[in-house]
């Protein structure tokens, strides 16, 4: 899918951490390797702490914190919300719908409308997707798009591959129409015959979960993982995003009329800082450019990473500046997509800390 946005921007973007911050070296001795090799893996990967909830809390818990918050400074007002659109992969049931939660949660009117979107790694992309297309709806001119994942209850702490990477987060971002004639560019794939890739095989309704599935076992590299945990197929991943991310930037950047000095920041989901310097040397971008932080601070939380990145490290530097952007999210699904767009001017853009 190829298309371009007109007359549509964001206006603020909010971050909510969880309040429990674990340390990389604190959780060396859970892993069935020599501590040597797995203190040289954090170098390389550059682990360092992430966030991980506590076991009682929810993605509605997050989301509802971080809306409440800005109800409370006087950033949003109840009245002015249109519609919640959820992305996530860890819902709180299978029915009701999370987003409905919230907004009963939240005692918001009976209008708005809200939305579930099972999407991950590109998920605020088509969060953005749908919000933009929401917003061409007459009686809508605000939307209240939530990222957010707590995956980390679905990987294993035996699991060296995917627990240290993992990360729980909720990101609060406000969409609005614009009257500046901007434009957005957005382009979008998708390739189900290798969802494998990436997969918690079971709890849905094909493989619900059992005693069975429960059980851990050795994945054959030392790792051990139960079918209710979430795998990845690290070289598959990595490949996937090393040969298909490259002419996608390619192609938005072409569509947008911008060269790769044109833009100021690549925002990119990060799954690790290893892969995220091999995909800036293939695209032939700056580092400086292409921020790589968030998961050695705060662990990867899927599709919560880009906004997560512009919070983080454009900080007020997008409430008084705007910056071109090109942004870019990558894997479960698979989907790839990216988005050449102003940020900028916003109203606010911070992170919050959480009691959860």
């Amino acid at each position: 899918m190829r298309n371009i946005f007109k007359n549509k921007k964001i206006t603020g973007i909010l971050a909510v951490l969880p309040e429990q911050e674990i340390f990389f070296d604190d959780e060396v001795q859970n892993y069935n390797f020599p501590e040597k090799q797995t203190l040289k893996l954090k170098k390389i990967m550059g682990f360092e702490k992430h966030r991980i909830v506590k076991d009682t809390t929810s993605t509605s818990d997050l989301c509802v914190f971080g809306v409440q918050h800005l109800i409370d400074k006087g950033l949003l007002k109840k009245e002015d919300i249109d519609a919640l659109v959820l992305v996530t992969q860890s819902p709180d049931y299978f029915m009701p719908p999370t987003s409905n939660i919230i907004q009963g949660k939240l005692g918001l009117d009976s209008k708005v409308l809200c939305m579930d979107v099972n999407q991950g790694c590109a998920g605020f992309l088509i969060g953005l997707m749908q919000s933009f297309m929401l917003l061409d709806i007459q009686s809508i001119n605000k939307v209240v798009l939530l990222n957010a994942d707590i995956l980390s209850k679905k990987v294993s702490k035996k699991d060296r591959n995917s627990y240290p990477l993992s990360g729980d987060l909720a990101t609060v971002t406000i969409v609005e129409k614009s009257s500046d004639n901007n434009e957005i560019y957005m382009n979008l794939n998708m390739d189900g015959s290798k969802g494998e890739v990436l997969i918690i095989p079971a709890g849905g309704f094909k493989n619900p979960c059992n005693d069975e599935t429960k059980k851990l076992f050795d994945t054959g590299d030392g790792n051990l993982r139960s079918m209710d945990n979430l795998y990845m197929d690290g070289s598959e991943v990595f490949n996937f995003v090393q040969t298909i991310v490259p002419p996608m930037i390619d192609e938005i950047l072409e569509m947008s009329s911008c060269g790769k000095d044109d833009i100021d920041y690549y925002l990119f989901h990060q799954p690790n800082k290893f892969m995220l310097q091999k995909l800036a040397d293939k695209i032939g971008v700056e580092y400086d450019k292409l921020p790589m932080n968030i998961v050695q601070n705060f662990g990867n939380s899927s599709g919560c990473t880009i906004p997560l990145s512009i919070a983080y490290n454009l900080g007020e530097g997008a409430i008084n500046n705007k910056y071109k952007c090109c942004l870019s999210g990558f894997g479960s699904g698979l989907t790839w997509s990216s988005m050449v767009m102003d940020i900028g001017n916003l109203d606010f853009n911070e992170l919050v800390v959480s009691p959860f």
